[in-house]
C-alpha cells in the first residue's frame, strides 16, 4: 500500500428492524448448529505444545530420557540412517530431535512403552513406503493439484495450510479414474502423503517454533459413501504415522449429513484429535477462515484475496479488515491519488450477497465524480473483485458495500497500492 493515500472508512447508521413486543417464536436449531455445540462442550479447544524442555512436568521430562534410552538400545548409537525422519537423526539428542519424540510421546499420553512402539511402526513404514524420496515424484495427480488437497499459505501464527476438497468425486468418471481400483487408490494414497510431506517441509521443529500444520477440509458436495474407504485409510496412515503434526482441522461447508461422517470417523479419533475441530456450517466459511487465518493467505474460493499466482510474487501485501453490520452500508475512501496514477484494489465480503460500487471523486469543484464500477449486487458465490483506474485528475477513491437489505453481518477485506504516474 502506499502511505501517502490515506484512507477513511465511513458507516451509515444501522436499520431499525424492530418489531411489535410480542413473544418470539420458539427457535429450532437444527442438527449440525446441535452438534457443533455439543462438540464444543464435550471437547476443549487443542492448545498446543511449545517443545521447550523447561515446560515439561517431572515425570515428562523422565519418559522424554527413557524413549531415548530405549531408542537407542533399539537401534544402536550409530544406526543414524535407521532411525532418522524428516532428515532428522533421532539419536542426536539434539532439540530438533526432541521435538519429534515428543510428538510421539504426547500422541499416546507419555506412555513409554507405547510410544516406542509407535515410533518403531512409523520409522518401518516410512522405509517401506519410502516417504523420505515421495516429495520428488511425478505421480501423474496435475488434475487434483490445487484442487483436491494443496498447501496454500498460513494462518495467523505461521502454521502452513493444507486445503483438502473431495467434491470433484461426484463425478463418476473422475471418481472411477482416481479410485477405480486397489491399485489407483494405493497411488491416489501416496499422492495425498506428497501433499503432506510438502506441508511438513516448511515446519521448524524446534521449540517455540511452528511445529505443525494446520488442516482446512472442505465438505462441499463430498460423496460420502464412495470415499469412505478412502477417507479411512488417510485417516489411519496420517494418525499412526504422522502424530501431533496438525494443530488444528477446519471443517467447512458442512452439510447436513456430517453426523453421519463424523460417526464414521469417530472411533478413530482421539480424544486429543477431536479438541483439534472446528466445525463451520455452509454459508460462514469466510467468518470462520478469518479468524485463523488472515484474509491475504485465504483462497479467492473461499471469501479472501489469495489467488494461486499471487503466491508467485512473494509474500502477499497484507489486507485490512472490516465487518459490514446488517442494515449497513459502509464506504471507504482511499484519499491523496494524484493525476496520472494508477490505483489498483482488491475487495471482498463474505458471502456477498449485497451491492457493490466504486467511484472516483475528483477534488476540483465542479469536476464531475466518475463511475468507475456501476452498482451491482454481488452473488453469494463470487470471488474477491480486482481493479484498477487511472484519473486524469488528482482525487480519491470510494470503495462502496451496501449491506441494508440484508440483518446479517459479513466479514470483508481489502488492500490496494498505488503506482505513481511515470514523470516524462
Amino acid at each position: 500500500m502506499d502511505a501517502s493515500s490515506p484512507i477513511s472508512l465511513q458507516q451509515t447508521p444501522h436499520q431499525d428492524y424492530s418489531v411489535s413486543e410480542a413473544s418470539p417464536k420458539p427457535y429450532k436449531k437444527s442438527f449440525v448448529t446441535s452438534l457443533m455445540e455439543a462438540a464444543a462442550l464435550r471437547t476443549p479447544s487443542f492448545k498446543e505444545d511449545t517443545y521447550f524442555i523447561s515446560h515439561l512436568k517431572n515425570s515428562e521430562k523422565k519418559a522424554l530420557q527413557e524413549l531415548r534410552d530405549k531408542l537407542s538400545v533399539s537401534y544402536g548409537s550409530d544406526a543414524t540412517s535407521e532411525c532418522s525422519m524428516w532428515g532428522i537423526p533421532l539419536l542426536s539428542n539434539d532439540e530438533k530431535a526432541d521435538v519429534i519424540l515428543l510428538k510421539f510421546l504426547r500422541a499416546r499420553d507419555f506412555r513409554v512403552q507405547d510410544s516406542l512402539h509407535m515410533l518403531e511402526k512409523c520409522l518401518s513404514w516410512r522405509k517401506e513406503f519410502g516417504a523420505d524420496d515421495v516429495v520428488e515424484e511425478d505421480l501423474g495427480f496435475k488434475e487434483l493439484e490445487g484442487v483436491v488437497a494443496y498447501m496454500h499459505g498460513y494462518d495467523r501464527e505461521g502454521h502452513p495450510v493444507c486445503y483438502n476438497a473431495y467434491g470433484v468425486f461426484k463425478d463418476k468418471e473422475m471418481y472411477e479414474r482416481i479410485f477405480g481400483d486397489e491399485e489407483k487408490l494405493k497411488k491416489f494414497l501416496r499422492w495425498r502423503v506428497q501433499v503432506l510431506e510438502r506441508g511438513i517441509s516448511l515446519l521448524h521443529f524446534k521449540p517455540g517454533g511452528v511445529n505443525s500444520i494446520i488442516q482446512v477440509t472442505d465438505l462441499k458436495d463430498m460423496p460420502k459413501r464412495e470415499l469412505r474407504v478412502a477417507s479411512n485409510q488417510i485417516l489411519s496412515l496420517f494418525q499412526d504415522n504422522y502424530p501431533e503434526m496438525v494443530a488444528r482441522k477446519i471443517f467447512i461447508n458442512v452439510p447436513w449429513y456430517f453426523s453421519m461422517l463424523y460417526s464414521v470417523f469417530s472411533p478413530f479419533l482421539t480424544q486429543r484429535t477431536k479438541s483439534k475441530f472446528v466445525i463451520s456450517k455452509e454459508g460462514n466459511v469466510a467468518e470462520t477462515l478469518y479468524k485463523f487465518i488472515r484474509p491475504e493467505d485465504v483462497p479467492a474460493q473461499y471469501g479472501g484475496l489469495s489467488r494461486p499466482s499471487d503466491l508467485q510474487n512473494g509474500p502477499p501485501k497484507p489486507a485490512s479488515e472490516f465487518t459490514v453490520k446488517g442494515g449497513e452500508k459502509v464506504n471507504i475512501q482511499i484519499e491523496g491519488i494524484e493525476a496520472g496514477a494508477t490505483i489498483t484494489w482488491d475487495i471482498v465480503v463474505g458471502g456477498w450477497d449485497l451491492e457493490y460500487s466504486a467511484e472516483f471523486v475528483p477534488n476540483a469543484a465542479g469536476s464531475y465524480t466518475i463511475a468507475v464500477e456501476k452498482a451491482r449486487k454481488i452473488a453469494p458465490s463470487e470471488e474477491a473483485i480486482r481493479n484498477s483506474f487511472t484519473p486524469r485528475e488528482a482525487g480519491k477513491m470510494v470503495l462502496s458495500v451496501d449491506n441494508t437489505f440484508s440483518r446479517k453481518k459479513k466479514v470483508a477485506a481489502y488492500r490496494y497500492f498505488v503506482r505513481k504516474a511515470a514523470i516524462a
